[in-house]
Parts: C-alpha cells; structure tokens; sequence
C-alpha cells in the first residue's frame, strides 16, 4: 500500500507541474527578433494553453511546404465536414467549399478562423493527426521542449501547451525563415463579399511601427498576444499570456516594446503603470494609425481579375505574397476604353437627341434678319423647309404671331428679299428666350 500511496503521489506531483497556469497569472517576454536576445521575461517558462496563437504554428508549417515546393500559395484545398464543425471563430463555410492556400492564410491571420486552420492542416499533411505529428515535429527542431500539440487552431485541449519562450522562439523562426511573407503577420482587415473583418491584433491600428503576429483567447489561457515591431532597423518581440482582457494585453505589449525600444530609464514606459488600470488606456496606443483599406479574399480558384485597390502599384510584381492577384486584370481594358454606346452619342446628339440645344445656337443670330448665313438654317432640318408660312408659323411661333402677318402682306414691303428672310425666322425665333 505505500509504495502505491507513493507512486500515486509522484505520479499527481509529476501532472502538476505540466498543468498549464490559469488565467488570473501572466507569463511574459521581450526579445530581439535578430539576435534572440532576452530583454525581459516573467514566468516565461511556465507550461500555458496557446489558444488562437497555435495558429502561428500553423501557418509556419504551412509557409514551409509552400517553400518545400509541396504546395503553391494558389493550390486549392476543400472545405471538409470535419473542418465545417469547427467552433467559432470561423469563416462558416459550407462542405465542399475551396479556397486557395493565401485566402486561407489571411483568414487564419486576421479573423483567426478554426475552420480555415483545419483546412491547411488537412490539405498539407491529410488529416489533423498527421498534421499534429509534423507540429510536434517542428517544435522540437526549433528548440521548443515546453511544447505539445494536438489540433492546428487551438480550441480547448488539455495536451495543447506552450509557454512564453517556445512562442518567442516559433515567432522569431518565422520572420527569420519567411521574410518574403511577412505581408500575413500585419494585414489589418479582410473583405469577403460584404464583410469586414478586422485583425484582431490592435497594435497594428494603434502602436507605430507594430508589424504583427497573433492574438489568443480560450476562458483557461486568458488573452494571449505575440506582438512584433520595427523601429529603425531594430525589430523586437513581445509575448504577453494571460492578461485580463483584450484592451490589457495591447496595452502590456506596447510597453514591453517602447520599453525596449527606449534605452533611457527616464522615458521608458513602465509595466507597473498599467497594472490595475484596465479601463486606463496608455498613451502608447491613445491614437489611432491609418491601415489602408480591407484585402478582398474569396473562396474558389485564383482570380484574374487583380482586386487591389489597396496595393495598385504591386499588381504587376510577379508572385508576392499578400498581393491580391499576380495577374494583371483582361477584360477591363476594353471596356473602359472601347465603350460600345459612346460613339453614337457623339455622332448622333446634334442632329436628333439634341435638337433643342441646336435651336439654342441661333438664337443671338436670330435678332439680326440681315446677318442669318444659309448655312445655319439648314442645321434645322426636322422642321420642312417647304411650308415655311402656314403651318410651321401658327404652331411654333405663336409669340411671333403679329410679326408674321405683317410679313405676309405684300403691300407694306416693296421687295421681296426680306420675305424670304422673313421665312426664315419661325425655324429659329421659338428658341428665342
């Protein structure tokens, strides 16, 4: 009995220390993103749940097979039904949906979707095991021993851990190994159809020069955040655990980075400022940065057409990542400079569909009877020229009714010159105003 009493006790001693913290605790890091040096930690070895920031791994492991030339950022992958019965937060797309590798990667990054994370961990490895195994696989040639993971998005499961250093250890092999896709760590929105959906890192509307990574939140973690920045050619990373709202980890991450930013003691901002003070907000983030507009992302094949009014000057860059489209538009080119309807318009308006605007014209010549040049009557051609002193006179003239009887009668005028002159005036005189 006591050797079973004394190996139980062992056996709960050894479970304790794996048991992750709870929120209420924070675990905290700052390091130099080239370099790997530490700046600051706290508790930054204890075991945490990862949350949402899982899918950093993700995307790692992901960016990896695109690079291994397993994959391209335009292959397609489906939409499973076991990817379909993700909790939230997710896209919520129906059985059978496709979506390409880059969609995917801006869905999982900025509205952090757990459907989209199990649709790259079933297009890259097959099913979610396989790519569980390859996770656990690269935490350990990267050197993160706190580690263990069981799903690609981070839902609640009591083998998922991490800590604060195996995060700062993943984040910094992936700036370092990608550089060419660091465009997925800092994109501030996306648009799908008429949604808007923004990042919900907050640092990057808010703290200059904050260019990442990935927010975190399940009820045992607390909110979790791994935030990088760049100021002159220094970038550094912070990792904040546990923190009691979202509001706190943006405001905790900002002042480990001016912190570290900022050599002089005097002005560096200090953490115990923010310590109870949730509804206080720090000065680092009291404004608000300009972001520019969503990236448009869609479910389907790759799309021709470059939707990138956000970034027009890189639609021709062959192949970037974090472009909209590779392929510079076809079908626009003729139909803003070839419009069918426009020559017609043109050729058309002053004979027909602009008649009363053409009548306006003669209308400071109409005065002078004397000057009138044949050219300029003859532009009137719907009124008929033969019946100038009968009909068109009583229907389009009547304030010129006491000028045209005068006009008719032959005894007044001698010579018959202003008559003809005189005819003349009903096509022009109704547009006198």
């Amino acid at each position: 009995m006591n050797s079973i009493v004394r190996a139980l006790l062992i056996g709960a001693a050894t479970a304790a220390l794996a048991i992750p913290a709870r929120a209420g605790h924070e675990a905290l890091l700052l390091i130099e993103a080239d370099t790997g040096k530490v700046l600051q930690a706290e508790n930054a070895t204890y075991p945490w749940y990862p949350a949402s920031v899982t899918k950093l791994m993700t995307a790692y492991l992901t960016l990896k097979a695109v690079k291994d030339g397993r994959i391209k950022l335009d292959t397609l992958f489906t939409v499973s039904g076991n990817a379909a019965a993700q909790a939230p937060s997710k896209m919520g797309f129906p059985i059978g949906t496709q979506v390409t590798v880059d969609n995917a990667l801006k869905m999982l990054m900025v509205k952090s979707a757990n459907d989209v994370a199990v649709v790259l961990a079933e297009g890259v490895s097959g099913s979610i095991e396989k790519f569980a195994d390859e996770m656990n696989r690269a935490s350990q040639r990267l050197g993160m021993t706190q580690s263990s993971w069981v799903n690609p998005n981070g839902l609640p499961a009591e083998e998922q851990i991490t800590s604060a250093r195996d995060l700062g250890i993943l984040a910094r092999a992936l700036l370092r190994e990608f550089p060419e896709y660091d465009f997925y760590w800092h994109v501030p929105a996306i648009k799908f159809g008429k949604r808007v959906m923004r990042n919900y890192n907050k640092l990057l509307e808010h703290y200059p020069g904050a260019d990442g990574m990935k927010t975190g939140f399940i009820c045992a973690s607390g909110f979790n955040l791994v935030a990088s920045a760049t100021r002159g050619n220094r970038r550094l990373i912070a990792v904040v655990l546990g923190a009691r709202s979202s509001p706190v980890r943006t405001a905790k991450a900002a002042g480990m980075l001016e912190q570290g930013f900022d050599n002089d003691s005097q002005r560096a901002f200090m953490l115990s400022n923010l310590k109870g003070s949730v509804a206080k907000p720090s000065t680092l983030i009291a404004n608000t940065i300009p972001v520019g507009p969503p990236v448009v992302v869609w479910a389907g094949p790759p799309r021709k057409v470059a939707a990138a009014p956000a970034t027009p000057a890189k639609t021709d860059a062959p192949a970037q990542p974090g472009t909209l489209s590779a392929t510079p538009p076809a079908w626009p080119d003729t139909t803003r400079f070839t419009p069918p309807k426009a020559r017609p318009k043109v050729k058309r308006a002053p004979n027909a569909a602009a008649a009363k605007p053409t009548a306006a014209k003669p209308t400071a010549v109409s005065p002078n009877a004397a000057k009138p040049t044949p050219a300029k009557p003859t532009e009137a051609k719907p009124v008929p020229p033969k019946a100038p002193a009968a009909k068109p006179n009583a229907a389009q003239a009547k304030p010129n009714a006491t000028q045209a009887k005068p006009t008719e009668a032959k005894p007044t005028p001698p010579k018959p010159a202003p008559a003809r002159v005189t005819a003349a005036k009903p096509k022009v005189t109704p547009a006198a105003q």
